[in-house]
């Protein structure tokens, strides 16, 4: 009988933790790295031969929203095509436990703005099968995955859950014994599994901004009372367990860098901030934010920022666009059924208002938005057009230009916003930052718009490989061991003896992003874009191969990650 499952034979090895490369063999046997070294590929039922390629960590994805997806695809795609082997769930508040059987299809409709999950495939993909927290781990448990799924415990659903739907939407303060029972819950959850908690805090104490609810009001945790994070937080502290992940879209705000100090140092725990992003106009925001990160390294309070690194831009409608949320005026014109949106949009005694106040945050200034899409044969001659240049030679301004063209078209007219973060100097500053996580891939959400689950490809192929900016040893502990460490992950990241063999196996001179797609792949009939990639031989999960040449093998070695280990690594634990 052979001693190991498989040997990956004779590759390039970079464990994650950032020694200098070594070519190597690696014998995987019940899920786990048992050897690494020279290894006799006969004492092996199979043998991947590595020759020529990269062996490296499974890549860890922190900030996905797969809650929904994860029940109808267990390879959690994008993510995984493009070599991530772990996704955290649950991120800035959202999710679907705990929620009672008469909120569940208020809770979906939440998502459908918010992260633009279409609300069709949530009704017919999801099983519903559970109403508490833990009875929703238990459902992962159950559900085939391909990935490892790491679960946050998201803070809105407690807050619905504790004060009703109304007081939590409207930020009433919790009695001393609500606060218990939500810290209770907590407890409950983070027993059953759960890693930490999330909220997204985009709006704590003013108007509603971007990322709102499906009726253009503010989120649960958008308007949470600062006690209830302080409450949260001492939860943790008395745990001496778990992360936090809040979401604020710059962090330059000295009020609330502050309390981001203040709840790291109160639990004693991490702080997971999202997210870092430059912004081309204005690039003394995102050095603000590092200075302000350096800050507190050097104080000793761990708060880490997440950093928007890849330069996916949005493909869009009106039909379901919702990221001009920052102004009120667009919020409102862009809510409702498709007839209401193309009256608003096309009521002339709106239009001063809108282009007052252009969105600036989002995307970038929209005179730079593309016309990608139009429908009309009269209108594509203005095919791939900036609104600023079609507005030029039209006599109109851009913020007509684009109402105008998708109120004629039903708001089926395709725009393209290139993201605010497109110079490269830029990119080159958040990168040199050595403790910035990369990401914000946003898996799973806004489905028709983004597809920034390509990140971990594009960091090799243009951050290392195009702009040698970092070494490729950098780059895997950026992407694997880094975030692996600081989100909870105990026994994932790098490749070591013992460690659950979760590994990418790649062609790096012919690694690629490949072109965007649009696929009908979504239940209730509903479609998507994506990006898959190129150049990966092999992907493992917990020592299986379940991508080979790019293409799904239908392999779902996945496994829940309650308190962030896998059920093969606890079983090898308690047999020493």
């Amino acid at each position: 009988m052979p001693l190991y499952d498989r040997v990956i034979r004779n590759g390039m090895i970079i464990d994650g933790t950032r020694v200098p490369r070594f070519r190597g063999d690696i014998a995987i046997k019940d899920g786990l790295i048992a050897e690494i070294g020279h290894i006799d590929p006969s004492d092996a039922a199979e043998v991947i031969d590595a020759t020529g390629l990269i062996v490296a960590p499974g890549f860890v994805d922190l900030h996905t929203h797969y809650d929904a997806q994860l029940f109808w695809d267990p390879y959690c795609t994008l993510s995984s095509w493009h070599g991530i082997t772990s996704v955290v769930i649950g991120n800035c508040g959202f999710g679907f436990a705990p929620v009672k059987p008469e909120m569940r299809e208020r809770s979906m409709l939440s998502m459908t703005r918010v992260e633009a999950i279409p609300l069709a495939s949530m009704q017919a993909g999801m099983p519903w099968d559970w109403v508490t927290f833990p009875e929703f781990l238990d459902s992962v448990d159950r559900a085939p995955k391909a990935v490892n799924i790491l679960p946050y415990v998201p803070i809105g659903p407690l807050l619905i859950w504790v004060l009703g739907f109304d007081d939590a939407k409207a930020g009433r303060k919790p009695t001393d014994a609500e606060h218990k029972e939500i810290c209770r819950l907590l407890n409950e959850a983070m027993d059953a599994g759960g890693c930490g908690w999330s909220a997204q805090r985009m709006m704590p104490t003013g108007p509603a901004a971007v990322q709102r609810d499906f009726d253009g009001t503010p989120m649960p945790t958008d308007v949470m009372h600062d006690d209830t994070c302080r409450e949260l937080a001492k939860v943790l502290r008395r745990r001496n367990q778990g992360f936090m992940q809040m979401l604020m879209i710059s962090g330059d705000n000295a009020r609330d860098q502050a309390f981001y100090e203040e709840l790291s140092e109160l639990s004693g725990r991490p702080m997971i901030m999202n997210v870092v992003q430059a912004f081309d106009h204005r690039p003394e925001i995102h050095r603000r934010v590092l200075a302000w990160l350096r800050s507190c390294r050097e104080k000793g309070i761990r708060v880490v920022g997440q950093g928007l690194t890849t330069d996916a831009g949005f493909a869009f409608t009106f039909e379901d666009w919702n990221l001009f949320d920052d102004a009120q005026a667009w919020c409102e014109a862009t809510t409702g059924t498709l007839q209401e949106k193309k009256q608003k949009l096309g009521d002339p005694a709106r239009r001063q208002l809108l282009k007052d106040l252009m969105p600036k945050t989002a995307t970038g200034p929209l005179p730079e938005i593309v016309i990608t899409g139009p429908k009309l044969e009269k209108n594509k001659q203005w095919l791939d057009h900036t609104l600023a240049l079609a507005g030029q030679k039209m006599g109109k301004h851009p913020v007509d230009v684009m109402l105008d063209m998708a109120v004629e078209e039903d708001l089926k007219t395709e725009f393209f916003a290139a993201p605010p973060n497109g110079k490269i100097e830029h990119l080159r500053e958040i990168v040199a930052d050595p403790y910035i996580l990369f990401g914000v891939s946003d898996g799973g959400a806004h489905t028709k718009f983004l597809t920034a689950g390509r990140y971990p490809t594009e960091t090799i192929c243009k951050v290392v490989r195009e702009h040698g900016m970092i070494s490729l040893e950098e780059a895997h502990w950026r992407l694997a061991a880094l975030p692996a460490q600081f989100a909870g992950f105990e026994d994932r990241g790098v490749l070591k003896k013992g460690a659950p063999a979760d590994i990418v196996v790649y062609d790096y001179d012919k690694l690629e992003v490949l072109a965007p797609e649009i696929v009908h792949d979504l239940p209730g009939g509903e479609w998507r874009r994506i990006q898959r990639a190129k150049g990966y031989r092999y992907i493992l999960v917990n020592g299986e191969v379940t991508i080979r040449d790019d293409q799904q093998t239908e392999t779902y070695s996945g496994e829940l990650l309650r308190h962030g280990v896998g059920r093969r690594t606890s079983q090898a634990l308690a047999a020493e």
